[in-house]
C-alpha cells in the first residue's frame, strides 16, 4: 500500500511530486512499448497508484477485466470514475515534464487568451476575440492587446473547420485582425507576425483603483489570472507580487474589492490559500479556510498519524490583509473559472459575502496532483483527483457541470472587449452597477456589437483551456508502507 507523505510548510501541507511502485513489472520485449518500458508495465503502474490514492478506488473495475497491454491513455481512461460527469479532470500524459511546467505557468506561447465567436449568419465564419495577452510574452511585444480580434491566420479566414488546424498547430502566425463597424466585424489593414516563445506568465495581469470619493468608494481591482507561487529562479515571486497589490490597496483605502477571475481555471492551494488570506474579513491562521476529503485509507491515515485535525488547511497571517475595510468581495466568473479559484470563493463564504458576476463556473471541488514515476522508467505520468474540498461550514456542493450559479449572471459577449479597469466593461460595469456607481458621465462609447460563441470555454494558444484546471498540490511522495 501506498502512502502520501505529509510534509507542512508554515500551515500549509506541501506534498512532493514524485511515486514510488509496490510492484516491479517484469517488462517483455513483444509488448508494445514506449521507450525502454511496456505499456503492460506502465498500465501496470497506472492501476496500483489509483487503486490506492484514486478518491474512487473502490470504484475501478478489476484489473484482470482491463486489456494490460493497451495503450496508456486508452487503459486509462477505463479506470476513471464517471467521466462525463464526475471525476472531468483527472489525466494522463506521455510528456510529464511538459505538463509540469505547464503547470508551472512556463509553456511555449504566442501569449493569448481568446473566445471563438461567430461573425456571420451562417455559423461558419469564426474569430478570436482576445480576452487577454500575457505580460512578457511575444503577443504583447508584437503590439497586440486585449480587445483585439483575429480574424485571420497567415492570410486564411478562421472557420468552424479550420480553427483547429490553424489554431492549434502554428509556430510562427501572421494575425489579420478585424474592427467594429455599423455593428458588423469586418477585416482592418492591420496585420502582425508573432512567433512563439517560452514565457513563465506573471498571472497578475492588472491591477488599479478606481476612486469614487462622491460614492465613498475606493475600488481595487484585480486581474488574476492563474494559482501559481513563482518561478524557478523565486519560488515566492508572484504571491509576493499578489501582496505588493494589497499593500497598495490597503495604503490607498481601498472599501470595495473586485477579483476577475474570468480567466483563471486554478493551480496551486497553496497560492489560493495566499489570495484569500489577503481578502478574508477576520481570517487569521485559527480560522479554517478548507478542509479536504480524502479516500478512506488517507483520510484515516492523516488524522492518526497527524491528529484529528490534520485536514484543516487554516488562513495565513497576512500583514495586507484587506479584510478590515470589507463586508463582501465581487468576483468575476466564467465557464473558465476553475478549482483553486472556485476554492476561493468557496472558502470565503464563512466570514464574508461573495457576490459573483458573469456566467457559471467550471464546478470543480476536487484536488489533484501530478505523479510521475521517480524510478525514471518512462515518461509518463498521472494527474489524479485524490479527494475534495469543502469551506469551513462543511459546504462543497458546486462539483457538478453547473458549478457556480452567480449572484448576478451576466453574459460577456459585448465586443470588441474593452480593456481592463475600463467602467464600462461588461463584467465590471455590473459590479460598480450593484455598488450604486454609475457609468461616468460624457462617455463616448466605441463601436460594439454582441456576438455567439461557437466555443463556450476561453481558450489558449494551442486550443487549450488551460491544463491546470485543477486544484494542485504542491508536491506529493508516495512511499510504499
Amino acid at each position: 500500500m501506498y502512502y502520501f507523505k505529509n510534509f507542512r510548510l508554515t500551515i500549509y501541507l506541501a506534498i512532493l511530486v514524485f511515486v514510488t511502485g509496490c510492484n516491479q513489472n517484469d517488462i517483455d520485449p513483444g509488448d508494445k512499448t514506449d521507450g525502454n518500458a511496456s505499456y503492460e508495465a506502465i498500465n501496470g503502474w497506472l492501476y496500483d497508484i489509483m487503486n490506492d490514492a484514486y478518491f474512487w478506488y473502490k470504484d475501478l473495475p478489476a484489473e484482470s477485466s482491463l486489456d494490460a497491454k493497451a495503450n496508456p491513455s486508452d487503459y486509462f481512461e477505463k479506470l476513471v470514475y464517471q467521466r462525463a460527469t464526475v471525476d472531468r479532470f483527472s489525466m494522463v500524459t506521455d510528456d510529464v515534464e511538459a505538463l509540469q511546467n505547464e503547470f508551472n505557468g512556463v509553456s511555449k506561447i504566442f501569449g493569448i487568451s481568446y473566445s471563438l465567436s461567430y461573425i456571420d449568419n451562417g455559423n461558419v465564419n469564426i474569430a478570436a476575440f482576445l480576452n487577454y495577452v500575457v505580460k512578457g510574452s511575444p503577443a504583447e511585444a508584437a503590439g497586440l492587446k486585449r480587445g483585439d480580434i483575429i480574424l485571420k491566420i497567415n492570410n486564411t479566414q478562421l472557420t468552424t473547420s479550420n480553427y483547429i488546424t490553424l489554431l492549434g498547430t502554428t509556430e510562427t502566425a501572421t494575425f489579420t485582425l478585424g474592427t467594429v463597424s455599423n455593428k458588423v466585424i469586418t477585416e482592418s489593414s492591420t496585420t502582425i507576425s508573432v512567433t512563439k516563445a517560452e514565457v513563465s506568465e506573471d498571472p497578475v495581469a492588472f491591477s488599479t483603483i478606481i476612486s469614487k470619493p462622491a460614492y465613498g468608494k475606493t475600488i481595487g481591482y484585480l486581474v488574476y489570472t492563474q494559482f501559481v507561487p513563482g518561478t524557478e529562479a523565486d519560488e515566492n515571486k508572484y504571491d509576493n507580487e499578489l501582496r505588493q497589490v494589497f499593500a497598495n490597496f490597503k495604503s490607498q483605502g481601498v472599501n470595495e474589492l473586485v477579483l476577475d477571475l474570468r480567466f483563471n481555471s486554478g493551480g496551486y492551494m497553496s497560492s489560493a490559500e495566499t489570495l484569500a488570506s489577503l481578502i478574508g474579513k477576520g481570517v487569521s491562521s485559527s480560522k479554517i479556510f478548507y478542509t479536504e476529503q480524502w479516500n478512506d485509507k488517507y483520510t484515516a491515515y492523516w488524522k492518526q498519524n497527524y491528529g484529528a485535525a490534520a485536514l484543516n488547511y487554516m488562513f495565513l497571517n497576512e500583514a495586507n490583509n484587506l479584510g478590515g475595510s470589507l463586508n463582501r468581495v465581487f468576483v468575476l466568473t466564467s465557464g473558465s473559472t476553475a478549482s483553486a479559484s472556485e476554492l476561493v470563493i468557496n472558502g470565503l463564504k464563512p466570514y464574508m459575502e461573495v457576490i459573483t458576476v458573469g456566467e457559471n463556473t467550471a464546478g470543480k471541488n476536487l484536488f489533484g496532483s501530478l505523479i510521475d514515476d521517480d524510478q525514471g522508467r518512462w515518461d509518463w505520468g498521472v494527474y489524479l483527483m485524490l479527494g475534495q474540498t469543502a469551506n469551513a461550514n462543511g459546504e462543497s456542493d458546486y462539483g457538478t457541470i453547473n458549478g457556480m450559479t452567480p449572484t448576478y449572471v451576466t453574459e460577456d459577449s459585448s465586443i470588441p472587449y474593452k480593456a481592463f479597469g475600463d467602467e464600462n466593461e461588461t463584467l465590471l460595469r455590473k459590479a460598480l452597477d450593484v455598488m450604486g456607481i454609475p457609468a461616468p458621465e460624457g462617455t463616448r462609447l466605441a463601436a460594439t456589437t454582441t456576438v455567439n460563441r461557437f466555443v463556450k470555454s476561453i481558450l489558449r494558444d494551442n486550443l487549450q483551456v488551460r491544463s491546470d484546471w485543477m486544484i494542485k498540490k504542491d508536491a506529493i511522495k508516495l512511499r510504499e508502507k
